[in-house]
């Protein structure tokens, strides 16, 4: 009896295995978001990243990974929940017409505050299903916003998207740059690319004078990024205007016009269209 259910297991991610595949093959770019500590931005990467290559006339597919502290739909608006498409996979959320965003806030119902208490195995699944049973339509890239550190969650999308690149967030302080080296060679255990390091919160202009002060010191993540020999693709400084967009959910006053923030996402969504084409 067990060994029929265990080969029924086994078909069933055989099955999963071919979706996936599928699924991959109608994704041109793959590009993992990624931190060795937590507080450092990295989702605020990930999710503006994705709108600013969406508005460069890309199609965008946003996938969070962070399963116990989502906040990727916060930052973008996002309010609906996910719907079904007549083939019966999910359809992930659409912030534009060309961006699209899969996260598992928007499957908890009304309830965005529970707790989920997941070990290893169900994250794993989870990720999995996020690529098989989300009708995805061909994109341009898909950004994948993963939790800090090097565990389940990184190591599911290396082994599911073997094609992945990686994107590493930083900040300048070395108890920042310290995790960013784990990152680092994770990435190259696993054989993943690494497009380049980002270094955020380097610097905040005062409302005064204009002038920077350095509140995470200076040049950390340019010296890493040189002694592993990787590109440093932007340096983004501190933003308080960008706290108040995330917190509202707003997108549509992240003007590269009007905030040195967003004007340096512009930049960085730029060099990784290089980097990647």
């Amino acid at each position: 009896m067990s060994s029929s259910c265990e080969m029924s297991r086994d078909e069933q991610r055989a099955k999963q295995d071919v979706e996936i595949n599928d699924t991959l093959k109608q994704i041109k770019n793959k590009i993992l978001v990624m931190s060795g500590k937590g507080g450092v931005g990295k989702s605020s990467v990930a999710a503006y990243l994705s709108l600013f290559l969406a508005k460069n006339g890309h199609n965008v597919g946003l996938m969070d990974v962070d399963l116990h502290g989502p906040s990727i739909p916060r930052m973008l608006g996002v309010k609906s929940g996910i719907q079904s498409s007549e083939s019966g996979k999910a359809l992930p959320v659409s912030v534009l017409p060309n961006l699209h965003v899969i996260s598992i806030e928007a499957l908890m119902g009304d309830d965005k505050d529970a707790a989920l208490i997941w070990r290893g195995p169900i994250k794993i699944g989870v990720i999995r299903q996020f690529i098989s049973d989300i009708k995805w339509p061909n994109l341009d890239y898909l950004i994948i916003d993963s939790p800090p550190g090097t565990g389940d969650e990184p190591l599911t999308v290396a082994q599911t998207i073997p094609d992945a690149k990686a994107i590493i967030v930083t900040t300048p302080q070395e108890v920042s740059l310290a995790d960013v080296r784990k990152s680092i060679n994770f990435c190259l255990h696993v054989n993943m690319k690494i497009l380049g390091l980002v270094e955020n919160m380097s610097g905040l202009a005062c409302p005064h004078c204009g002038k920077s002060i350095d509140l995470f010191k200076q040049g950390g993540g340019m010296t890493t990024a040189l002694s592993h020999g990787l590109r440093l693709l932007a340096t983004l400084p501190i933003e308080p205007e960008l706290v108040k967009i995330g917190d509202s959910g707003d997108i549509s006053k992240l003007n590269p016009d009007t905030l040195s923030f967003a004007g340096e996402f512009k930049k960085l969504a730029e060099q990784v269209e290089k980097l990647t084409a």
